[in-house]
């Protein structure tokens, strides 16, 4: 799953930060009878082991049960949370981190550097199918725990791993260890606030690299809540805080993730004050939410880009032609506009505007609305008459997938139909599976704030995220130029130039960049939600 595997999943984002919600199911009566407790409403998490945690909803739900190594302040610097130190040597190759001491996981084992090295050794090992593992891929020793290629035809499918653990970890003793690095990157502490690099206690694995069977219902943190009972499938996740966390303690005392499947069902559950906190506001209710909400309809930025995915092993899209002319053929304000009322932005290049390197408009005219130029190019690459979005019914797409389309008509003259599955790990199965399902609506929140997050993982040859199966040895090289660079603005500068080489290639459409659009009931204050979309779940109250 970490070499090439075109069209197929590898990662989400982590990856693919998803934002689904919805239709409620089940009762959260234990949690809500605590007095001092919060209702907040996400999608279904496709998994809840750090390792195999890509998208928002999980990410939602491991936050409150993990406390990571560093996390971000206002200025997009890393700061120590789990580390008491992360210490690079000259070449920022390789790092020494020191663990605060006292922290324990919520069973009450002590965390130890074991824990660390154990838990990103088994996110590593290649046979796992960790759709994180990848971003394990610098430390050294990662190639020789992947198999030859997973894919391949033939006698090279046998080829195993020829290790089970990443050289480049290293324990110094229970509070230390050190990582190093196949190649310098100075940008290491910051990778290390993904979720991925959360530890693993004890408790997690059966024997050595396996783990327990069911961990994943009930899984075992380092951070301020513990699990209350299990994972509710569709319904819930309940967590309750943590007596005595040596950490930054939140005010609430316990929290009930409801899981919903749609998210007009959700806001009329906020409305009503069955929920306390709406991340994301249906596109459908943005109009009537300042009325119903008042002060409590808020808006804050984040790291959101929103795109659309080509099959590129898809004969119909192999000519960059047809993926330019579906790009001009789409007027990006008028989604923006009609659609979600402002509450986005039109996307004109490939990174957020919320990370240092990006440029407005890098896209150029390639983004820009040309109905007369697309149908031109369209025509003379014999683009197909057909084209099909594929999406999930869970994350309120549907106005604009079906907006999109009828532009997508008037401008190229051919027909356009946006095809419904019920949830995104639904489509990223067919995808495993090698399906054809069409163009694909796909959206991306940031892992850490870095430029090269929005170009590694979604573009990059073998990368975690890159459903389309694009490959480009130049985008390539000057992402790693720029990892290795000495220094913030020569990485910045290589980055932009691969940034360059997705715009003469075109592998997906830049839609939309967001902000996040939420809401919360009376219930609560402290009410913020950051850029990657999460709730702080450090400030939330309830209110007097």
């Amino acid at each position: 799953m970490f070499g090439k595997r075109p069209w197929k999943m590898a990662v989400g984002a982590a990856a693919i930060a998803l934002l689904a919600a919805g239709c409620s199911s089940g009762s959260s009566d234990d949690t809500e009878a605590l007095s001092n407790s919060v209702v907040i409403g996400i999608g279904e998490p496709e998994h809840l082991l750090p390792t195999n945690t890509t998208e928002a909803n999980g990410s939602e739900v491991l936050a409150s049960l993990y406390y990571p190594l560093v996390k971000f302040d206002a200025k997009n610097e890393p700061q120590l949370v789990a580390a008491e130190s992360i210490k690079p040597d000259k070449n920022n190759k390789v790092w020494t981190i020191k663990l605060k001491p006292d922290f324990t996981f919520s069973n009450g084992e002590p965390v130890t550097s074991d824990d660390y090295i154990n838990a990103w050794n088994y996110g590593a090992y290649g046979p796992n199918g960790q759709l994180a593992g990848y971003y394990f891929a610098r430390i050294q020793g990662y190639a020789a725990m992947q198999p030859v290629d997973p894919d391949a035809d033939g006698p090279e499918k046998a080829k195993a791993p020829t290790a089970t653990k990443l050289s480049g970890l290293k324990r110094i003793d229970d509070l230390t260890f050190t990582v190093t690095l196949s190649e310098p990157f100075a940008g290491w502490e910051a990778v290390m606030g993904y979720d991925c690099f959360y530890p693993l206690p004890k408790a997690a694995f059966s024997s050595p690299g396996v783990i327990v069977k069911g961990f994943e219902d009930a899984p075992i943190g380092n951070g301020p809540f513990k699990m209350k009972g299990k994972w509710e499938h569709d319904q819930q996740i309940q967590v309750e805080k943590v007596p005595d966390f040596k950490g930054q303690v939140p005010k609430v005392d316990a929290i009930t993730w409801k899981i919903y499947q749609d998210l007009g069902a959700e806001y009329a559950d906020l409305v009503a004050g069955n929920v306390d906190v709406q991340t994301q506001i249906p596109v459908e209710d943005l109009s009537a939410a300042s009325t119903d909400l008042g002060t409590r309809f808020q808006k804050s930025p984040n790291s959101l880009f929103q795109f659309i995915g080509f099959p590129l092993t898809d004969p119909q899209f192999k000519d960059v032609r047809v993926r330019k002319a579906i790009s001009m053929a789409i007027n990006r304000q008028e989604m923006t506009d009609q659609i979600s009322l402002g509450s986005q932005t039109p996307a004109t290049a490939f990174v957020s505007p919320v990370v240092d390197g990006y440029r407005a408009d890098s896209c150029g005219e390639n983004c820009e609305y040309n109905p007369t130029k697309a149908k031109q190019l369209y025509q003379q690459a014999n683009g197909p008459k057909t084209i099909t979005v594929s999406y999930n019914t869970d994350g309120g797409y549907k106005p604009w997938i079906d907006a999109m389309c009828n532009q997508i008509k008037g401008s190229l003259g051919v027909n356009c139909v946006g095809h419904a599955e019920a949830k995104l790990p639904d489509i990223l199965k067919k995808l495993e599976a090698g399906d054809n399902v069409g163009l694909i609506r796909l959206a991306w929140l940031m892992d850490y704030p870095l430029m090269e997050d929005y170009l590694t993982p979604l573009y990059s040859t073998g990368g975690s995220s890159n459903y389309y199966g694009y490959s480009n040895p130049t985008f390539d090289s000057l992402v790693k130029d720029g990892a290795e660079a000495k220094t913030p603005a020569a990485a910045v500068k290589d980055w932009q130039n691969a940034e360059d080489i997705l715009v003469q290639d075109m592998p997906v459409i830049p839609l939309r960049f967001g902000q996040n659009v939420f809401g919360y009931s009376e219930k609560v204050t402290g009410v913020t939600v950051d850029l990657f979309q999460k709730v702080d779940i450090y400030n939330i109250e309830v209110a007097d």
